[in-house]
């Protein structure tokens, strides 16, 4: 099976969240928000209740609400792509129960992350592989399991990896190790151990190295903001079409450090993704979630500046 007739390989992407100035989910921005990233070609999915999408400050009816408003949003058009939510919980049961939830609302697969206390205090493996196993075996919905950096006590350890993609629900892992050292190695042996597992880069910040040197695609909030842009270089990338994903990468490269700054995926990143897109008159507000603060005029006119200097290149990207 190749990239293209995969349905778990390719682009998908992690969808900001539209909420109005009082806080409460815009859902008819959120709907025309979705349905404007599902008519572009190219996008297989889209992932909501991701970090870029907000998770953190969402209840768990609110992270239900939006997963209905996706998948809603999803059976309207003509292209008919994968719908994945996120579930983060810090215990086997409630993850479950947020599995199940979500799957009732309309999702085809859950975005599993870790339980956050292990950021603090760690874990061991059989505790590792138990929560995936247990939700992947009680929840009846297909899993994309996250993996944390490297750096962190809640990224999976190699074997761990292994012993979870070898559950038949684990579809695909979402590779955010940002461990370049190990990444080739790390693709080549759960490629051998579970070959129908896709594993896609989350590395908005190495998007083409990882690309070029070993994945199946990529899950990444870049692809939720400027959707066009992005299947055009990892498709580029996975047809082994290298001059043709240079060319994107150059629109590519000044976004990204608009965007993320030289560093990684975080919050503020987010914030500046959705206030950038709104001022580009493709989102409905720039508000998020408290307790992240408003950006400041001076930060919103600096994005302004930038996006006009990037300019006419952006004209495909979204």
């Amino acid at each position: 099976m190749t990239w293209q007739t995969n349905p778990w390989a390719g682009v998908f992407a992690a969808t900001l969240c539209a909420f109005r100035e009082d806080q409460s989910i815009d859902e008819t921005g959120l709907a025309e928000y979705v349905e404007r990233l599902v008519a572009v070609a190219g996008i297989q999915g889209v992932v909501c209740n991701g970090h870029t999408g907000e998770v953190m400050s969402l209840l768990p009816r609110e992270r239900m609400q939006v997963t209905r408003i996706v998948a809603e949003s999803v059976a309207r058009s003509t292209r008919r792509v994968k719908v994945t939510s996120g579930v983060m919980a810090e215990g086997t049961v409630e993850a479950i129960e947020h599995a199940q939830a979500a799957k009732e609302a309309g999702a085809d697969s859950i975005l599993l992350m870790p339980p956050h206390h292990w950021l603090r205090f760690g874990r061991t493996s059989p505790t590792a592989v138990a929560f995936c196993t247990e939700v992947a075996d009680a929840a009846g919905i297909d899993i994309v399991l996250h993996q944390y950096p490297a750096w962190t006590k809640a990224s999976y350890l190699l074997p761990e990896m292994i012993e979870i993609a070898r559950h038949p629900r684990v579809v695909m892992i979402k590779m955010g190790t940002r461990d370049m050292s190990r990444w080739l190695y790390d693709y080549e042996q759960l490629k051998q151990s579970s070959p129908e597992t896709t594993i896609v880069t989350c590395h908005d910040e190495f998007l083409l190295p990882t690309l070029l040197e070993a994945a199946d695609g990529a899950l990444i909030g870049f692809a939720g903001f400027a959707p066009r842009l992005i299947v055009e270089l990892v498709h580029a990338a996975l047809d082994g079409d290298y001059a043709r994903a240079k060319r994107a990468q150059k629109t590519v490269a000044p976004l990204a450090r608009l965007i993320y700054n030289f560093g990684e995926p975080g919050c503020g990143a987010h914030q500046r993704m959705k206030v950038a897109r709104w001022l580009l008159g493709h989102f409905p507000s720039p508000h998020f979630r408290r307790p992240i603060q408003p950006l400041a005029g001076k930060e919103i006119n600096a994005i302004r500046d930038a996006l006009e200097m990037i300019g006419p290149t952006l004209t495909d990207a979204f």
